[in-house]
């Protein structure tokens, strides 16, 4: 009997393992479908345009800012940076259209520090 109840708490212990680690790796489990496509778009956006000066997979080599610092708060920020250059950034306005900025931060926002 002793055997038979450790045998099923190693499995309940087991699952509730695999279903964190689930949770965890899969990032998107909280999302709507729609949602979903405009982060997948926007990692296509990103690493077409992006990916060269702000590093594979947001993964920055400190050259430039760091995406995944942006909150939720920036917005705005990022639009102008995006639109208007910043510093050594060029502009992107007339490259990029709005659903694609828009695509873009939706990745950068999935991908965030600070969700």
């Amino acid at each position: 009997m002793p055997y038979q109840k450790n045998t099923i708490r190693r499995a309940r212990v087991r699952t509730l393992a695999i279903v964190a680690l689930g949770t965890t790796l899969s990032p998107f489990t909280t999302v709507s479908a729609e949602d979903k496509a405009r982060i997948e778009a926007g990692e296509i956006v990103y690493s077409t345009n992006c990916q060269i000066c702000h590093g594979d997979q947001l993964v920055n080599t400190g050259q430039t800012f760091d995406l995944r610092r942006l909150k939720d708060n920036d917005r705005a920020r990022f639009d102008n940076s995006v639109r208007n250059g910043k510093n050594q950034m060029p502009p992107w306005k007339g490259v990029l259209t709005d659903e694609e900025i828009d695509q873009v931060w939706n990745y950068i926002r999935a991908n965030a520090y600070q969700k």
